[in-house]
């Protein structure tokens, strides 16, 4: 009995047996091994790098009401933007986007470039923010955060993208932007940058198209 046995086990482990029921081998398995580096010899391409945009520190808003109750929701969204308009030094472009601003009636609504305001806590503090879309000629848009600190309307973003789409995920703001190669979209990611107290933009990747539009 005893070599009975032995002879199965040394069966199943050599996996030589062929009987019917009995385990065959699959083969050989390849051993798992590090990258081969092909080539070393030739000269390495320079190294490519695309830095993020650095924010600027936030900065008062202007010429915008105060908010005792620090709720950014208590504040008009385009006395806001006609206010950031106003403490502007030039026009956006020259399609009169600041003249359009200054003439809203109702955000979200043509012909009023200012689109539908959005709020999310971008800072963390349990707070909503005031996120802005500016669209200006065909393409491009304008995305101004603004939070409030000691009563006061603080500007905490300032970008101009041309963005196949906008979204919001978590405390981040994720722009998608035409990469000038077929299948592909640039990604930018924006979010709260603690040292600055503002929103940086601490991504830029590739990302396949998808449709958006």
């Amino acid at each position: 009995m005893a070599l009975a046995l032995a002879a199965t086990c040394a069966c199943t482990l050599l996996s030589g047996c062929n009987g019917v029921g009995e385990p065959k081998s699959a083969g050989r398995t390849a051993g798992a091994s590090a990258p081969a580096l092909l080539w070393p010899g030739r000269t390495p391409a320079p190294e490519q790098t695309y830095e993020p945009n650095s924010a600027e520190r936030p900065a008062p808003l202007r010429g915008a009401p105060r908010v005792p109750s620090g709720d950014m929701r208590r504040v008009s969204p385009l006395a806001v933007a006609k206010a950031k308009v106003d403490a502007m030094t030039g026009a956006l472009d020259g399609d009169g986007t600041n003249r359009k601003i200054k003439e809203c009636r109702t955000a979200g609504r043509k012909p009023c470039p200012v689109q539908t305001p959005q709020y999310r806590d971008l800072n963390g503090d349990g707070k909503d923010e005031l996120l802005l879309g500016i669209e200006s000629g065909k393409t491009f848009l304008f995305l101004w955060g603004f939070t409030v600190k000691d009563g006061v309307v603080t500007q905490i973003m300032d970008a101009g993208v041309t963005p196949l789409s906008v979204e919001l995920s978590g405390h981040d703001v994720i722009v998608r932007e035409p990469a000038g190669s077929g299948g592909y979209s640039l990604r930018r990611v924006y979010s709260w940058d603690e040292h600055l107290q503002a929103m940086n933009e601490r991504v830029i990747e590739y990302d396949e198209s998808r449709t958006t539009r």
